[in-house]
């Protein structure tokens, strides 16, 4: 590209606040998340596992979920982007294995870094355990089945016995496989009529990792003490890590 398309273009995507023009001792330019975003939409069109994207259906502080169809049925996905680097670096860090001990790390490294995670993480569950089935990854992008049913935290179950016992036997299957999701709660699990789906896998850790116990005894008492709390259910916490690691 020349001296003169380049400006032109750089002006263009400054403009619309997809790059940051630094002028020190020398000058340099530095893509923000949108335009990250149509790199890996770019990349998922090229691939074929999106057709068409629609509307944002989850916005929190590590990820944007949109609707989309992708493959060559128009089979309705969901795209999760990261944006673990827009938390302070300090969060992120304590929640996230895989940055380790990196002392500079970029946004838009962070987010990849976490993307990468998950999706692998999803490779090794799917389709043994119930999660969304993995698509596709590109950057900080993942494409995935969109999970069925409705989000626990948002559900009145008529057998609640039933649903636990369902996503017990699922962090068990995870565990057998090596991972432990680290994070688990009524906000990242799904029911539907056949069963449940666990979503958010980016933190995931295995079993061989010095805190397992107690991570994993953190996810299984968030999830008894929901079921607890709403359903007045009671079980020993003991005896059911007991049953997931033996």
């Amino acid at each position: 590209m020349t001296g003169k398309k380049w400006n032109i273009f750089s002006q263009t995507w400054r403009k619309k606040k997809l790059i940051h023009r630094n002028v020190q001792a020398y000058e340099g330019y530095r893509i923000y998340f949108e335009a990250y975003d149509l790199l890996a939409l770019n990349a998922f069109v090229k691939r074929g596992s999106v057709n068409a994207l629609g509307e944002i259906i989850g916005r929190g502080k590590e990820s944007e979920v949109y609707e989309a169809t992708g493959g060559l049925i128009d089979r309705h996905v969901i795209i999760k982007l990261h944006r673990e680097g827009k938390m302070s670096f300090r969060h992120v860090r304590t929640k996230r294995e895989t940055i380790g001990e990196r002392r500079h790390l970029s946004w838009l490294y962070a987010a990849r870094l976490a993307a990468k995670k998950e999706y692998d993480a999803l490779v090794a569950l799917y389709p043994k355990v119930s999660v969304p089935e993995p698509i596709d990854h590109n950057r900080h992008g993942i494409v995935m089945s969109k999970a069925l049913g409705q989000q626990l935290a948002h559900t009145r179950l008529d057998e609640p016995d039933w649903y636990l016992d369902e996503i017990l036997r699922q962090v068990k299957k995870a565990y057998e496989l090596g991972i432990i999701h680290c994070d688990l709660s009524e906000f990242n699990i799904f029911v539907n009529p056949a069963g449940c789906e666990i979503i958010d896998w980016p933190q995931f850790i295995k079993p061989t990792h010095p805190n397992a116990q107690q991570l994993l005894h953190r996810d299984i008492d968030n999830v008894l003490s929901y079921f607890n709390r709403k359903y007045r259910i009671k079980r020993d916490i003991g005896e059911i890590i007991n049953n997931i690691i033996t």
